[in-house]
């Protein structure tokens, strides 16, 4: 049976739009030049620098074309629990709709263009150039760590002792 998940799908759907997006701005905004065109937003420390990955997080696995694969059954997998899995907390159905956009995000470069678009650049702290796409997908694993953190186990709550019942007065 289809369940709602109705913050599953918002979060997938809002992750997926800002990330396609951007992605089209910066395709349409810079030219992919060799060094890279960049933006400084503040110099030094972030910027907008236009850069392709065929890799995946840090340009690991560069050309491989196993990764689209990967992208689309993770993705699969992520459509069949917002359809068919019952009671996901809110914090589990907002994690696994931001994974889902991330790595729908990515696939549909990696299937589309062969290659992934990357554009916010941290220069302060000389990080991989990146995406909202990989945003998104670092934002819902923290969802999901923080509903783990919160939200009551039912195994967790089935193994507490009930508390002693005061003997009756017969």
């Amino acid at each position: 049976m289809i369940r709602k998940n109705y913050l599953f799908w918002g979060a997938t759907f809002l992750g997926l739009l800002l990330d396609r997006v951007t992605k089209l701005w910066v395709v349409t905004s810079f030219d992919l030049t060799t060094p890279p065109q960049t933006l400084a937003l503040i110099p030094g420390v972030f910027h907008f620098t236009f850069v392709i990955n065929t890799g995946a997080a840090f340009s690991l696995f560069q050309g491989e074309i196993w990764l689209r694969w990967i992208s689309l059954g993770v993705s699969l997998g992520l459509v069949y629990t917002g359809l068919f899995v019952k009671n996901l907390s809110p914090w589990d159905q907002v994690g696994l709709g931001f994974l889902l956009s991330g790595a729908a995000g990515n696939g549909l470069d990696r299937f589309l263009e062969g290659h992934v678009v990357d554009f916010l650049d941290f220069r302060l702290i000389q990080f991989p150039v990146f995406n909202i796409a990989d945003v998104f997908i670092n934002l819902g694993l923290i969802c999901l760590l923080i509903g783990t953190w919160i939200t009551p186990s039912k195994k967790r709550n089935s193994k507490r002792p009930s508390p002693p019942h005061p003997p009756s007065d017969q």
